[in-house]
């Protein structure tokens, strides 16, 4: 079955390494500053030719209150007024880059991420959303799968029936946990009934997929409490969840430097509260879809999975790799065909590069031939956990042992170990392996070595 997973603490041990988490290939690290507006323009005319369909990131920088544990991108403030001259830059972008593409390309994939995107008023929302339908080609028979994040503290009944009435379908509700010593130690208090109501909001209004998020790691956590918290979890029976890893980088992000080190749970407790997790997950009939993620059997994932269609780009695991990723906000990233490219994530220079009529494309990457060969051996490994050396040697006509003989030793030395099976023909990720995934990923990554490994979070 692809959702069994063996816990195996040595291997664990072994191979719980520092390193991506594949959302890209090559990632983000090697963005450079040569790609640049003429490299984004070329790509979407190569995109408007093929018409391919869309997938839509806006990002929504703006929260009212710091979280001490976040990594994103994000300006915190009290005044919402700041939102509007975001929002008007926005808005141009919108205009400059939907006038490259055709009417025709639908959109298949939208999702408002931040930030907390409800930080803007239901006006705000509304004019957003015309904006995008007036340039994209948004459906409109509610077949797309338009999300957003939700802060339960930042939405009530009315927030959740206009986001239903302006198009969206999924909702992604950060949780992280509910223990009130540990929500203090992070300064984000949120109940259990805020978010019980805006989930119960969700089902009533007929939205179609909940997820939510949680944070294992965090200052004041323990095995037990933490557990306490996957069950309330589990009883409001979202049909996904993901349980990430707190990587406690205070020397990188601003807020993490207001937490307490010494109240961070030791490496052991770590451990134990993921086991913990993904024991009452699997015996609630969750399935492990791969990098922190859980869904039901019946959700889009488990079944892309199981059909090894599942696919894995800058917005997650996603049933929509096929897509074309516009990203449209301060820091946002696109991938388009063999381009990837981002934003400033600088808000001021962000508004001032629009405000000047100019895209604000700040650094990317063309894959080469090497790239777009090991993001294939990438993307297998990480969504199926499986590789068949024919289909990679028909697609992009090598001998996989061949190109990949450097490799070989390491690769067996996993084999050894009992992280995977490997033959002439495929790597299996055994379910002993399947937490790790990620360490076999890092096998084919030919950027790693010159890499500073203290920029990724640990495997686990």
């Amino acid at each position: 079955m692809l959702d069994a997973i063996r816990w195996d603490s040595d291997l664990i041990r072994r191979y719980d390494l520092a390193g991506p988490r594949y959302t890209s290939y090559p990632t983000a690290v090697q963005f450079h500053s040569q790609v640049g507006t003429f490299d984004l323009f070329h790509a979407l005319r190569d995109s408007r030719k093929a018409l391919r369909p869309l997938s839509l990131y806006v990002h929504v920088p703006f929260c009212a209150n710091i979280c001490y544990y976040c990594a994103c991108n994000k300006v915190i403030t009290k005044d919402r007024g700041r939102a509007l001259p975001y929002l008007q830059r926005l808005e141009q972008e919108i205009q400059l880059i939907a006038c490259h593409l055709d009417p025709a390309q639908k959109v298949e994939q939208l999702h408002f991420g931040g930030g907390t995107p409800t930080f803007l008023s239901h006006d705000e929302l509304r004019q957003l959303m015309a904006h995008l339908r007036k340039h994209f080609n948004l459906l409109d028979d509610d077949s797309g799968d338009y999300g957003i994040e939700i802060d339960p503290r930042e939405a009530d009944w009315s927030t959740m029936g206009l986001l239903r009435e302006l198009g969206f379908n999924r909702v992604s509700i950060g949780l992280q946990d509910l223990d009130p010593a540990v929500q203090r130690a992070v300064n984000r208090l949120q109940s259990l009934e805020e978010t019980r109501a805006v989930i119960d909001a969700a089902r009533t209004l007929q939205f179609r997929s909940i997820n939510i998020d949680l944070i294992y790691g965090l200052p004041k956590q323990t095995p037990e409490n933490f557990a306490r918290t996957v069950e309330e979890v589990i009883s409001l029976q979202p049909d996904r969840l993901s349980v990430f890893n707190y990587a406690h980088l205070p020397e990188r992000f601003m807020p993490q430097r207001r937490i307490n080190g010494n109240e961070l749970p030791a490496p052991a407790q770590k451990l134990e509260m993921l086991e913990r997790t993904i024991e009452q997950l699997t015996a609630a009939g969750y399935r492990y879809i791969g990098m922190d993620h859980f869904a039901l059997p019946d959700d889009e994932l488990a079944i892309a999975q199981e059909e090894e269609t599942l696919q894995r780009n800058f917005q997650g695991y996603t049933t929509h790799g096929h897509c074309d990723l516009i990203g449209l906000g301060v820091s946002a990233i696109s991938q388009i065909g063999d381009l990837y490219c981002q934003n400033s994530s600088d808000l001021n220079e962000y508004q001032n590069t629009l405000a000047a009529a100019q895209l604000a494309t700040s650094r990317g990457l063309l894959c080469n031939a090497d790239d777009r060969l090991r993001r294939a051996v990438i993307q297998q490994l990480i969504c199926n956990f499986s590789l068949e050396f024919a289909e990679i040697e028909q697609q992009f006509n090598i001998d996989f042992q061949g190109y990949f003989g450097a490799l070989w030793p390491q690769l067996q030395g996993m084999a050894s170990d009992g992280l995977i099976e490997l033959d002439r023909e495929r790597i299996e990720v055994k379910p002993a392996g399947r937490l790790l995934v990620r360490s076999v990923c890092m096998v084919f990554d030919a950027y790693l070595e010159q890499q500073n490994r203290q920029r990724f979070s640990r495997v686990i």
